[in-house]
């Protein structure tokens, strides 16, 4: 269960939130931040001071100078949080549950805030249930093509032994999908859709030809 939070209106109706393309949110999982710009900084300055919730989403529409923000996002809670030398903040967001952007507010804050509706997902607060139909072979299989055409890597003997939630969660948020791709893992209304999404993908992407990119370790 999410610290604190057992249903939906538990959670606060109104949170900042951070666009970002390319990065999702999942609950449960960790996202690691690094804060440079000064409003983004001012609204780490502010969830520090309340709640320590924030919302994560992805934003459409282009390189606007207010773009438009996806359907979906999810809230996270500062766990960790840090300040370097020159003055740049280094966080730890905690995922905690999806929501639906009811409305964007009007605000004086230089961050966007929104209202959320946390009730479409609240089973996001419950702990992970399912899984025992979960082929994590063939779902290794997948990752293994998929990472060698990438050529990522990953620690192997960790992903063998996560639970399934841990492994689908993380694996959804760190690997380099599209936005849109991004967007339907973080949509997928349970954890098996989530993981048929992401098998998808994989194996989409692994048969695909090309030269792929340069090598990279994943941790």
């Amino acid at each position: 269960m999410a610290q604190g939070y057992v249903k939906a209106v538990d959670l606060p109706q109104v949170i900042p939130v951070f666009p970002l393309p390319g990065a999702i949110l999942l609950p449960r999982g960790q996202l690691p931040l690094n804060i440079f710009e000064p409003r983004y900084l001012n609204m780490i300055d502010d969830a520090m001071a309340g709640d320590r919730m924030l919302g994560m989403i992805q934003p459409v529409g282009g390189p606007r100078r207010l773009p438009s923000l996806s359907a979906v996002g999810c809230a996270g809670r500062i766990t960790s949080f840090a300040e370097t030398s020159d003055g740049r903040y280094l966080v730890t967001l905690t995922g905690v549950a999806r929501f639906r952007v009811a409305a964007e507010l009007p605000t004086q804050t230089p961050y966007r805030q929104i209202r959320a509706a946390f009730a479409p997902f609240e089973t996001d607060l419950a702990s992970p249930t399912g899984g025992e139909d979960f082929d994590r072979e063939s779902f290794l299989f997948a990752l293994r093509q998929y990472l060698e055409r990438r050529q990522l890597e990953i620690d192997w003997e960790t992903a063998e032994a996560a639970p399934q939630e841990a492994l689908v969660n993380s694996l959804s948020m760190a690997l380099p999908f599209e936005p849109a791709e991004k967007q339907a893992l973080l949509e997928s209304p349970t954890l098996d859709d989530r993981v048929e999404v992401l098998t998808a993908l994989m194996r989409i992407d692994a048969a695909e030809t090309g030269d792929g990119d340069s090598q990279t370790s994943m941790q």
